[in-house]
């Protein structure tokens, strides 16, 4: 008879475990995507400080390809390295066809 009553038992509180279960798996749900939520917008910060990073760096290139591009400078390059010149008059061929 004991085991008997202590299944009759079970089956009563049976309602309230289940109930108690799945309130303790919602608890820890709810902390686990907590935790989830904090580590991607950690690393979302991390991307933005390194995106924005290379923006900055992006900037700098662009500037440096600029000057080193400028007319002036492949003139002065064109002059002082290949000894080259701006052709004269004389120098200057017109071909007729």
């Amino acid at each position: 008879m004991n085991i008997k009553a202590l299944l009759e038992h079970i089956r009563m509180d049976m309602p309230v475990i289940v109930m108690i279960l799945l309130v303790l798996f919602s608890a820890v749900a709810a902390i686990y995507i907590k935790h989830a939520s904090r580590s991607e917008f950690v690393q979302l910060q991390q991307l933005v400080k390194q995106r924005d990073a290379l923006n900055e760096e992006w900037g700098r290139l662009l500037l440096e390809e600029s000057t080193w591009a400028s007319p002036n400078r492949v003139e002065q390059q064109a002059k002082t390295k290949l000894n080259m010149q701006v052709p004269s008059s004389e120098m200057t061929v017109v071909i007729r066809p």
